[in-house]
């Protein structure tokens, strides 16, 4: 099972869209504090999320509540669009934490430099960066590809 992370989201529509690929893909959702929303019936309805009691979640007061309970920070990977290495080039394994921050700024450069793995997402010089449930949606996929690839 993947672990998808989100660092401090902004927009309940994106993270209602998170939590139903969690959902359809076996995936574990763990949400970090502070919210840019309250979780709740009316913000998550908003984006289609009927099957968020469905949903393995699990949620963070702060960055250190989280980093304490990953057994093996190796296997954490950034997102970030600052990034030299692409996602496509990585090796992912069942259990990795796949990390991307919040919508306006992504992952603070003091967060990053808690971890060695970063990765990012190869796009057009045309966008600064992709929607958070996209970027999402395109790493989970990949890894998902892979995992099945091995068994």
């Amino acid at each position: 099972m993947l672990n998808v992370v989100l660092v401090e989201p902004e927009i309940p529509n994106n993270t209602g869209n998170i939590g139903r690929l969690c959902v359809g893909t076996e995936s574990r959702l763990h949400l970090i504090h502070p919210f840019g929303f309250v979780i709740n019936d009316k913000n998550l309805k908003r984006s289609g999320l009927d099957y968020w009691v469905h949903l393995d979640v699990t949620e963070y007061q702060n960055v250190e509540e989280w980093i304490q309970q990953i057994p093996d920070h190796s296997r954490v990977f950034l997102m970030s669009s600052h990034s030299d290495k692409s996602y496509l080039e990585n090796d992912f394994q069942d259990g990795d934490w796949l990390v991307f921050g919040k919508e306006s700024v992504g992952l603070s450069a003091t967060f990053m430099a808690r971890f060695e793995n970063h990765l990012t997402i190869p796009m057009s010089p045309l966008i600064r960066s992709f929607n958070i449930a996209n970027s999402v949606a395109f790493v989970v996929g990949e890894a998902k590809r892979q995992i099945g690839l091995k068994k």
